[in-house]
């Protein structure tokens, strides 16, 4: 398509938060604009979730910068860079820890947890990071491998026996690495309403529901997204450690 026929999408948010776009032609199909058409709800989430990547990629810097890096104590107007960073990528809150040779240099609290209510952000404040957590669980399990405390290739129903899927012959079938890498055969978000938005299912009670979920393709077929098989790792985790890790 040519270029003076499309619009790409730029993820900039507007002072409204709304998705900016060039005007004039139609829009170019990208990824994108699955989400914009299937799922329009999601677009001021993708954009505050973006902003908040951004803030992040900034701080990692922060931390990372040679100011920092000096043996001397942070830059003394390191709190006056953080609050401009927070009025440029509109976040209410946040909080900051720079560790330098293992040792954490500072921790410390910056906002407030809400907008419009006071309760301040603190070095212990918890946060909502999304899938981040993903790479945890799978650092967990890498951690209990090299102990020799699971197998990448593992039946899950080894450490869960009571694990089971709609398929008898994929309940028994399913290794642990197969949790990790989106190929159960759910489609993709199947049985994410069970638990998001926040619903009164227990971690046991989501999934015991898999074995209700009708497979959308044959297990390890192709990639499908699914948050449900990182849920089931983590209590992997928890039955093989004997400690949650969430």
């Amino acid at each position: 398509m040519a270029a003076e026929n499309a619009r790409e999408i730029s993820w900039g948010a507007s002072s409204h938060g709304q998705i900016q776009t060039d005007a004039g032609a139609p829009l170019r199909h990208t990824g994108y604009d699955f989400v914009m058409q299937s799922m329009p709800w999601c677009v001021p989430l993708a954009n505050r979730l973006t902003r908040r990547l951004e803030l992040a990629c900034l701080l990692v810097c922060l931390a990372t910068c040679p100011a920092l890096a000096a043996d001397a104590a942070p830059v003394s107007d390191l709190d006056l860079y953080i609050v401009k960073a927070m009025r440029t990528f509109e976040i209410p809150g946040l909080a900051v820890a720079i560790i330098k040779n293992g040792e954490v240099v500072l921790t410390r609290g910056y906002g407030v947890r809400r907008l419009g209510e006071p309760s301040p952000v603190d070095a212990h404040t918890l946060f909502g990071i999304a899938s981040n957590t993903k790479a945890f669980t799978a650092a967990a399990l890498g951690m209990l491998a090299d102990e020799g405390k699971v197998a990448w290739d593992d039946p899950v129903t080894k450490h869960l026996p009571w694990f089971q899927m709609y398929d008898a012959y994929v309940t028994r079938e399913m290794t642990v690495r197969d949790l990790l890498c989106h190929r159960s055969g759910l489609g993709m978000g199947a049985g994410d309403l069970l638990f998001w938005p926040p619903s009164t299912f227990s971690q046991d009670e989501i999934l015991q529901r898999l074995r209700f979920i009708k497979p959308a393709y044959s297990v390890r077929s192709r990639f499908a997204y699914s948050n449900l098989m990182f849920v089931v790792a983590g209590q992997v985790v928890a039955g093989v450690s004997g400690s949650m890790i969430f």
